[in-house]
């Protein structure tokens, strides 16, 4: 941790030239996403990248809802958002939720600050009223299609006389705000893409940033809150990077400094596809709901991209925030692997149950779990004690991926007696009674059950003694007695994980099905 320190001492710190050192300001990042879906993979690493950024800085990490976009709202997704962040251990410091300074913090609360700025904008003739109908702007599109031109518009109402614009205006004629672009575009320094510069009034038309219904674009919003909420440093994906030129140029009509940019790389499926919200696999309340760790998720979609100086599968969050180097993101795409999913999940799963304070919460989840899916068949209601369970996450530890594996097939018999037939255990083999017995006695005798090891032993011991049996089909009809299945975990394992007085209560009862009492 004394690293973590060091580099936060470091960025803190400048201008340390003639003895002379400074403080930084702390820096303020947002992440901004629309309420038209629910948290992806992608989401969360900028949100993820931008709480590292802050965090190692002592800065603060904003959610910011953009809703402008009022026809695809999607009811519940605010909130949920929010949610996923505080599950994935990213939690906001200011949001609608939990308040701050340079609130509202959903823009369809603040449309008279937008309105306030285009009106600016309007006054020093750097933006202009357009009265074009969606008739003639379509038409416009179809036209540069049919020529194979990338549409746009022709900023003809740039060139209306104000006696034009105020009679239309008198008139009612519906009308948009355009932002006046600028040609000659000036270079702006990336913290990602280094030196960047795009000729956006070559190949584009004045955009819209105030429509007509009052609500603005992302262009004026973006730049209107990342001022107003005081944000230094905007980390968001590279398709906005573009975008940034025309945003540069609405800082400058308006007379603000604007923030740094960092524009992070795509989040790419493992075969440079992009990542599918179609079907919901990546959203992040799907992966909750199959069991997945929220740290899991962190260390997945670090580990898939750039921004550290090495990668390693079990890295936790505060590991993240220590580590986390801007200047190592890189400005290739990131490959996604969601086949190692199950694999990073097993090594932070292990984790929790080795931290005493987690594994109490993983306890009480498991028990929940286990009486959802097997309560009414539980016949000792010892399992639900947090002993059996916490002896059943220490000995699974390292073998499963999730608490859900814990309730499948294979080990249902943890938290259910099951019904053998004397026909299966004969099957099996024709020495079950003996074995059982056997068994049942090493166990009354105070046969040891402080690891596998030694069980393994003394039962080896027992195969050794009893005749015409093999010691693999001694575990053949134990594990039978035991699980009724003939996969799983070792035989030893299970009696450890079932304890001596319930081995011997499933063994009588293997004992009773073969005539033996």
């Amino acid at each position: 941790m004394l690293g973590c320190v060091l580099r936060k001492m470091c960025w803190k710190r400048t201008g340390a030239r003639r003895g002379v050192c400074t403080r930084q300001p702390a820096p303020r990042v947002r992440f901004a996403p629309s309420p038209t879906g629910f948290l992806h993979l992608g989401g969360l690493r900028t949100a993820l990248y931008n709480y590292l950024f802050a965090k190692q800085r002592g800065g603060a990490f904003i959610l910011r809802l953009e809703d402008t976009d009022r026809a695809r709202l999607l009811p519940g997704a605010a909130d949920a958002i929010e949610d996923m962040l505080e599950w994935a251990g990213v939690p906001p410091d200011e949001s609608s939720r939990r308040g701050g300074d340079c609130g509202p913090y959903v823009q369809s609360e603040r449309l008279p600050l937008y309105s306030q700025t285009a009106a600016a904008l309007l006054q020093t003739g750097h933006a202009y009223y357009c009265f074009c109908s969606n008739q003639r702007l379509d038409l416009l599109k179809r036209e540069a299609q049919r020529s194979g031109h990338v549409p746009r518009y022709d900023n003809r109402c740039r060139r209306l006389q104000p006696e034009q614009v105020q009679q239309r205006l008198a008139q009612g004629v519906p009308a948009v705000v355009r932002f006046k672009l600028a040609s000659g575009a000036e270079p702006f320094q990336d913290m990602v893409f280094g030196w960047t510069r795009h000729e956006v009034a070559a190949v584009e038309g004045d955009p819209i940033i105030l429509k007509a219904d009052g609500f603005p674009t992302y262009h004026l919003a973006s730049v209107v809150d990342d001022h107003h909420m005081r944000v230094s440093h905007v980390l968001r994906g590279s398709e906005w990077l573009i975008s940034t030129a025309k945003h540069l140029q609405l800082f400058r009509a308006l007379g603000w400094t604007p923030p740094a940019y960092a524009h992070l790389p795509l989040l790419l499926n493992r075969d440079g596809s992009k990542l599918s919200k179609r079907q919901g696999d990546i959203f992040i309340q799907r992966f909750r709901e199959q069991g997945v760790l929220p740290e899991t998720l962190l260390d997945l979609v670090t580990h898939a991209g750039s921004g550290f100086d090495n990668n390693r599968i079990g890295r936790r969050l505060e590991e993240l925030v220590c580590e986390f180097n801007i200047s190592k993101i890189t400005t290739h795409s990131a490959l996604l692997d969601l086949d190692k999913l199950h694999e990073f999940n097993r090594v932070h799963l292990q984790r929790r149950i080795e931290d005493e304070e987690k594994c109490a919460v993983l306890r009480d989840e498991l028990r929940q779990r286990v009486l959802h899916t097997h309560g009414s068949q539980i016949s000792d209601r010892a399992v639900l004690e947090p002993l059996y369970i916490q002896r059943v996450l220490e000995l699974r530890k390292g073998h499963v991926c999730s608490l859900r594996e814990l309730l499948n097939h294979m080990h249902a018999y943890l938290w259910i007696r099951p019904r053998v037939t004397r026909q299966q255990l004969q099957e099996v083999s024709a020495e079950a009674e003996n074995i059982a017995a056997a068994v049942i006695q090493l166990v009354a005798s105070g046969g040891s059950f402080e690891s596998t090891e030694h069980l393994n032993t003394e039962l080896k011991l027992i195969a050794s003694r009893l005749k015409h049996t093999k010691y693999s089909g001694m575990m053949r009809v134990l594990r039978l007695a035991l699980s009724a299945q003939q996969q799983g975990p070792s035989v030893a394992e299970m009696m450890l994980s079932l304890g001596e007085q319930e081995v011997c209560v499933r063994l009588q009862k293997a004992l009773e099905q073969t005539g033996t009492t």
